[in-house]
């Protein structure tokens, strides 16, 4: 199952690398990938979508919201 994430993440060096580090240490290869910025510039918006099942994406989701640089985690779902 593909899945959707919204994430709002901190606008500095580095804060990509760790969220995309986050799923290719777990072995989850992540299909699309889009960051923009948003009203505050101290604050960005990645979008990205992931395969797997319920299981993955629950650790995957809580694992994501520890990281320092996430500010918050919105999941929507595609068939």
């Amino acid at each position: 199952m593909q899945h959707t994430l919204s994430i709002l993440m901190q606008n500095e060096a580095g804060a990509l690398v760790r969220v995309a580090g986050l799923f290719a240490a777990r072995g989850h290869n992540i299909d699309t990938l889009t960051v923009a910025p948003t009203a505050d510039p101290a604050v960005s918006h990645l979008i990205l979508t992931v395969r797997g099942d319920n299981a993955a994406l629950t650790q995957i989701l809580q694992q994501t919201r520890k990281l320092v640089d996430v500010l918050q985690v919105q999941h929507a779902t595609h068939a």
